[in-house]
């Protein structure tokens, strides 16, 4: 059965390692499915377009290494490697592709859980010199949740990876329209942007902030909003209909944010670098909190 932390205004559903979702992209650890905030919904799916729902991202899913995989460039094709919190990969050519479907290994878990709180674990094996401890501890408060990490390096290679949380949310799902305002602390500048698809033009702009024109039908995409610039891990989305704010807090800086958005959903993604020394670990939360305006 999946877990459920609940309190008076918040109901986080989570799949544990072994239930749900068992594709080869998102973390395996914690898998947040679904959250309510004083009985309105506040997250979504990724597609909705009639696909295998366990092959694609849904509520608070989160990543490891989208650009490329642990010790996928040291792995000849016909090996493994890693993807932090799901397994080990077999790799079959020489590009890495985060949403392809690739034979896999899945990592065992040990799962302690409480009435406010669930704490996931695992242990990798060394393949090419890798190798990790990952342990995850999915925290709820009064109107807030948080999503403790922590990441320890037990083989002999450094790892150098991201990790970001994809946020597919959505507001009592209401389509991505005037209803919404999503802001950021930093002056966002276009000219600085690695990627912007924005074909219907509906997408705007501001000095710290993006608004909505009309409904939504194309996905939007941009990237590297920060212009590789160290900012506070930080984003508001306000929803003017149901008068309810979310914001994702980060205990680190980043250099790397992006949007990615469609017709029932949009996810802001703030990513934490990762750069560890063997036998060395790193520690960082994400706090979600929720309110009304």
């Amino acid at each position: 059965m999946p877990h459920t932390l609940k309190n008076t205004d918040l109901e986080i559903h989570l799949d544990l390692p072994s239930q749900g979702y068992s594709f080869s992209r998102f973390d395996w650890s914690g898998k947040i499915t679904k959250v309510r905030f004083q009985g309105n919904d506040v997250s979504t799916i990724e597609r909705t377009d009639n696909v295998n729902e366990h092959h694609f991202g849904k509520g608070f899913y989160n990543e490891f290494g989208i650009d490329k995989g642990l010790g996928f460039d040291e792995a000849s094709v016909g090996d493994w490697f890693h993807k932090i919190g799901v397994g080990l990969l077999k790799k079959d050519d020489d590009q890495y592709v985060f949403n392809k479907k690739y034979e896999l290994d899945p990592l065992e878990f040990k799962v302690i859980s409480g009435d406010d709180s669930i704490i996931m674990e695992t242990e990798s094996r060394l393949v090419n010199g890798f190798g990790y401890y990952l342990k995850k501890t999915i925290s709820l408060l009064k109107d807030h949740f948080k999503i403790s990490y922590e990441l320890k390096n037990i083989g002999d290679k450094p790892i150098i990876t991201n990790e970001y949380n994809h946020n597919f949310v959505s507001i009592n799902n209401n389509l991505i329209g005037k209803e919404y305002i999503l802001k950021f602390p930093f002056k966002l500048v276009k000219d600085n942007f690695d990627d912007l698809v924005n074909t219907e033009q509906k997408v705007e702009i501001g000095n710290n902030e993006f608004t909505f024109n009309d409904i939504i039908e194309d996905q939007f995409f941009f990237s590297n909003l920060t212009g590789n610039e160290l900012v506070n891990a930080l984003w508001e989305l306000l929803n003017l209909k149901s008068k309810i704010k979310i914001s994702e807090t980060g205990d680190f800086n980043t250099n790397k944010i992006n949007i990615w958005g469609w017709r029932h959903v949009i996810s802001p993604e703030l990513f934490k670098h990762i750069s560890i020394a063997s036998g060395d670990s790193d520690e960082w939360t994400r706090t979600f909190n929720f309110e009304r305006i």
